[in-house]
C-alpha cells in the first residue's frame, strides 16, 4: 500500500475539518493521569477514521500550567508532562503520513512569569522593557497604574516588592508582553519559523486582538475609540509580517478574534494578513432558527469582501459543551457564568447537538470539532476542591470555570477510567457513567454520535464549493441548498415536510412514518 494522500489541496484550510486536541485530556500514553503526545499518537488511527483534515493542539509547551498551558515558559520545548520535542516532531510526521496536518497554538499576548525574559526583568535587567512595568498611583503608589480589569476577574495589575506594578490581562502568572519593542516581534517571528520548519501546517493565534496597547496606558472609558488594548490599528502591521513568514512555508493562520464590529473583524482576514478567524457569533447562538440564520448570514457577509472562508465552531476548550448548552427548552443560557435557569436535559441536548453537527458540517467554509463532541459528551460537574481553572478562583467562585469541558475522554467502556490510559485517577475526575460515552461502544453502534460524525465528514464533499442558497421553509425551519444538495434543520417544535429532493443522504434521527423531519433534527438531501 502506498503512502496516504495528504489532506486535500494547498487550499485545504478553506473547507477542512479541523479537530481540536486538548492534550492533557485526550489520551494518556504513560499512565500518569495526564494526557500526552504518546497518547495522541496511539489514537491517530481513530482520528484518521473520523476523517479530519488537521489537528489543532492547544499549547504543549513548557509551562507551570497556571492556565492550562497558556502560560508559556519556553516555546521551543515541550512540557515533560506531555513528552519531548522529538515526540512532537514524530507526531507531526506520523499524522501527515495519514493525511492529517498539524496546527499549533501561539500565545503572543503574554508569557509565563517563569519565562526567562520575565525572570530577568524581575532581576532588574533590560528585559524589563519587554513588558509593561509602571509605578502605581496614589500617595505611595499603592493603587494600580490604571483601571483595567483582568479577563479572569480582578485588576489587571500586580504589584512587586520594589513598588512597581506589571500588566497582565489574564492571570498574574501571565505578564503581558510589550509589542512596541522590536525584540518581541522578532522573537515571535523566530518561533513561527521554528515550528514551520518542524512540519506544522498552521498556527492558531490566541487572543489575537489584544497584543498592542496604547503606550499611555490610559483608564478605560466605555464606548471611546480606539480601545486602549483591543483591536488597535498597529496590530495589522504585526500580522502582515507574520503572513510573510507563513507564506515562506505555505502555512496558514487562524485567529481568535472576538470583535462585535464586523467590518473591523474582516480587516484581519485581508489577503496579506490572517487566513481565517474563529466565528463566535454562530457558536454563542441559542437553539433558535431566526438567530442561527442571522448568524450564518452575517458571518458569510463579513467574510465575502475579503474572500476569506468562514469557520464554524460549536464548542471549544473554553465553552460549555454543546449537549449541555442545547439541553434546555428555552434560551436562557448565560454564557458569562455558564449557568442555567433550570437543569439541562441531556436527551434533548443530544438530539439538538446531532442536528447542529449536520448544520455546521454543511455550511460553506472550515469546521472545527472540539475533542469529545463527536462522542456527544456533556459538560461535567467538577467538585469544587478539584477545579483547576483560574477563572473560578479569580471570579470569587461565581464562574464555575472551564474544567467541565476538559474532562479526560472515555475510550473503552470496560477499562479503568474509561480507557483514558492511566493507572491512577486522571488529573480531572470523570463523572460516574462516563464509560457509557466510550469510543469503543460508539464505534460499534451505527446510531451513535460518533457514527453520525464519521458519516457526515465522509459525505460533506457532496456540497462541493457551492454557495449557500436559502430555500423556502416554514417558521422555525432552516433550509438551504449547496451544489444540488439540501440541508433542512427543524427547530419548529413539530414535524415538517421535506423539499422534493430525490434521496436522503444522512439524517440526525429517522424520518417519521410519513417521511417528515421530526423536531430538533436535521437531514441532508441530494437532488440527483
Amino acid at each position: 500500500m502506498g503512502q496516504p494522500t495528504p489532506a486535500r489541496s494547498a487550499d485545504w484550510w478553506r473547507s477542512g475539518v479541523i479537530y481540536q486536541v486538548y492534550v492533557r485530556s485526550f489520551a494518556d500514553g504513560d499512565g500518569d493521569g495526564t494526557g500526552d503526545l504518546a497518547g495522541v499518537r496511539s489514537k491517530l488511527p481513530y482520528l484518521a477514521a473520523l476523517g479530519v483534515d488537521a489537528l489543532w493542539f492547544t499549547p504543549w509547551y513548557l509551562s507551570p500550567m497556571k492556565d492550562g498551558g497558556y502560560d508559556v515558559a519556553d516555546y521551543r520545548a515541550v512540557d515533560p508532562a506531555f513528552g519531548t520535542l522529538a515526540e512532537a516532531e514524530k507526531l507531526i510526521a506520523e499524522a501527515r503520513e495519514l493525511g492529517i496536518r498539524t496546527i499549533v497554538d501561539i500565545v503572543p499576548n503574554h508569557v509565563s512569569d517563569q519565562h526567562p525574559w520575565f525572570r530577568a526583568a524581575l532581576a532588574g535587567g533590560p528585559e524589563r522593557e519587554l513588558f509593561h512595568f509602571r509605578p502605581g498611583r496614589g500617595p505611595h503608589g499603592e493603587l494600580p497604574p490604571n483601571d483595567w480589569r483582568s479577563e479572569f476577574g480582578g485588576p489587571a495589575w500586580t504589584r512587586l516588592p520594589d513598588g512597581d506594578w506589571y500588566l497582565h490581562l489574564f492571570a498574574p502568572e501571565q505578564p503581558d508582553l510589550n509589542w512596541a519593542h522590536p525584540a518581541v516581534r522578532q522573537e515571535h517571528e523566530d518561533i513561527l519559523r521554528f515550528w514551520f520548519e518542524r512540519g506544522v501546517a498552521g498556527v492558531r493565534i490566541d487572543s489575537a486582538a489584544l497584543l498592542v496597547k496604547d503606550p499611555a496606558l490610559p483608564d478605560f472609558t466605555e464606548g471611546v475609540d480606539p480601545h486602549p488594548y483591543v483591536d488597535r490599528d498597529e496590530l495589522h502591521d504585526v500580522y502582515r509580517s507574520w503572513r510573510a513568514v507563513a507564506d515562506e512555508y505555505g502555512g496558514i493562520f487562524v485567529g481568535e478574534v472576538w470583535l462585535p464590529d464586523t467590518e473591523r473583524f474582516a480587516r484581519y482576514l485581508r489577503p496579506d494578513e490572517l487566513h481565517t478567524a474563529f466565528n463566535f457569533s454562530f457558536m454563542t447562538c441559542p437553539w433558535d432558527a431566526d438567530r442561527l440564520r442571522a448568524a450564518i448570514d452575517t458571518t458569510l457577509a463579513e467574510h465575502a469582501p475579503v474572500g476569506a472562508p468562514a469557520t464554524w465552531v460549536l464548542c471549544n476548550h473554553d465553552v460549555t459543551r454543546t449537549v449541555t448548552r442545547y439541553g434546555r427548552a428555552d434560551t436562557g443560557f448565560d454564557f458569562a457564568t455558564k449557568t442555567f435557569g433550570v437543569p439541562s436535559d441531556p436527551v434533548l441536548g443530544t438530539r439538538r447537538a446531532r442536528a447542529a453537527a449536520l448544520l455546521s458540517l454543511a455550511l460553506p467554509g472550515a469546521v472545527y470539532v472540539y475533542q469529545g463532541e463527536e462522542l456527544g459528551l456533556p459538560e461535567a460537574d467538577i467538585p469544587l476542591d478539584r477545579i483547576e481553572d483560574p477563572m473560578h478562583a479569580r471570579s470569587g467562585g461565581v464562574d464555575p470555570g472551564r474544567d467541565g469541558c476538559r474532562v479526560p475522554l472515555p475510550w473503552a467502556a470496560d477499562e479503568p477510567y474509561a480507557g483514558f490510559g492511566c493507572r491512577a485517577e486522571p488529573w480531572l475526575p470523570q463523572p460516574a457513567g462516563w464509560g457509557a460515552y466510550a469510543a469503543d461502544l460508539q464505534a460499534a453502534d451505527p446510531g451513535s454520535m460518533l457514527a453520525l460524525y464519521r458519516a457526515a465528514i465522509r459525505l460533506r464533499s457532496v456540497f462541493g464549493d457551492g454557495p449557500l442558497t436559502w430555500l423556502p421553509a416554514a417558521g422555525g425551519v432552516l433550509a438551504f441548498d449547496r451544489g444540488g444538495a439540501a440541508v433542512v434543520v427543524n427547530l419548529s417544535g413539530e414535524s415538517v415536510s421535506l423539499p422534493s429532493y430525490r434521496r436522503v443522504l444522512l439524517s440526525s434521527v429517522p424520518l417519521d412514518s410519513e417521511g417528515r423531519l421530526p423536531s430538533d433534527a436535521a437531514v441532508w438531501l441530494r437532488r440527483e
